[in-house]
């Protein structure tokens, strides 16, 4: 399995845990004062979720780039 194939799998489970803590979050309020750890612990997915989401949006600007600077059949 390819670099990006691992990125766009990650991310996807990400977003399924970065759900389940929100979801966490909200049952925990309204169950009265949830513990700090559960108000922070959507904190670790979503700066997760950032990091691959950024990667993932400049996947085609970097291929675009080197597809000028390489063009096929010059190397």
């Amino acid at each position: 399995m390819h670099w990006n194939t691992w990125v766009r799998q990650g991310h996807r489970w990400l977003s399924l845990a970065f759900t389940v803590t929100v979801v966490a979050n909200f049952v925990a309020m309204a169950l009265g004062e949830p513990p700090a750890w559960v108000v922070y612990s959507p904190l670790l997915p979503l700066f997760l979720l950032l990091i691959t989401g950024l990667y993932m949006f400049v996947l085609p600007y970097a291929a675009r780039g080197r597809r000028r600077r390489y063009p096929v059949g010059q190397e």
